[in-house]
């Protein structure tokens, strides 16, 4: 028979891992904002996938394309995307948010994202969309 104290020991003890747990959880959870990223492309795949930002804060997105062919990165809402998936725009200047990513190259952005929530960013090349070039921006505050 378990006497109380040696109930209690247990009850703390399964606390205590329950508190490690809950926190471990919480850690593995979305990444803390960032404002120096780093995005690379490799096998038309943008990694990472997913990258949160403070909201009002400029962020510097260093952009690498390891792939022995061109990309772009294009982050904005769903309306920015529509007028590139049938655009015919193939160079983006002055565009902070319109990266164009020639062959095996690096190129740097800095953007203030006014507003929290959700962007996509993507690769609008002939096919890259649908082969899974897409990831997602989230704004914090």
């Amino acid at each position: 028979m378990i006497d109380r104290r040696s109930l209690l020991l247990a009850l703390a003890a399964a606390a205590a891992l329950l508190g490690i747990g809950a926190l471990a959880v919480v850690g593995a959870g979305r990444p803390p904002a960032a404002t120096d990223l780093e995005i690379v492309v490799r096998y038309s795949r943008f990694t990472p996938f997913e990258i949160v930002v403070p909201v009002g804060v400029p962020v510097t997105i260093r952009l690498v394309n390891d792939d022995p062919i061109d990309h772009e990165w294009i982050v904005g809402d769903e309306a920015v995307h529509a007028v590139h998936r049938v655009g015919t725009e193939p160079l983006h200047p002055d565009r902070p948010t319109e990266v164009v990513l020639p062959a095996m190259s690096v190129a740097t952005t800095v953007v203030t994202f006014e507003e929290p929530g959700a962007l996509r960013y993507i690769c609008h090349l002939p096919g890259h969309e649908a082969y899974g070039m897409v990831g997602t921006v989230r704004v914090v505050q």
